[in-house]
């Protein structure tokens, strides 16, 4: 399993703005500039993330995007599934998701179910905080 350019792209995003936390607000713009992402995708991401509600936005004189918690409460687990949707490796692990032919005799699904709970869980154990830390 691979993380989408989209879900990357949002990681870096949110780690900027979590450098930047209790400062004042950033715009696409900056963080565009400071990461490195298109400004086109990093408009999106604003967009995404603040529909998702890890990000805060103003209009206006002053205005621009901070996180809407602590970064130490937001994990990797909240930000792909903010740009890519629930994570599921497999369709049967999606919430609702029986488009699958094999569903109904599959052995695999209850496997896949504990693998893919093991990458959801894996991912929620990283936060934003702990990416804006220098490495040792």
């Amino acid at each position: 399993m691979k993380l989408s350019s989209f879900a990357d792209y949002a990681v870096v995003l949110m780690s900027a703005a979590a450098r930047h936390c209790g400062a004042a607000k950033m715009n696409a713009t900056t963080l565009s500039a400071e990461t490195g992402i298109p400004l086109p995708t990093a408009q999106k991401l604003v967009s995404r993330l603040s529909a998702a509600g890890l990000l805060e936005s103003s209009r206006g004189t002053g205005g621009g995007v901070r996180l809407s918690r602590p970064p130490a409460t937001i994990t990797l687990a909240d930000v792909v599934e903010a740009v890519e949707g629930p994570i599921a490796m497999t369709a049967c692990s999606e919430q609702g998701a029986h488009d699958c032919n094999l569903e109904q005799d599959c052995r695999i699904r209850p496997h896949m179910n504990l693998a893919n709970n093991a990458i959801r869980e894996a991912l929620a154990n990283v936060t934003i905080a702990s990416l804006t830390r220098e490495m040792a």
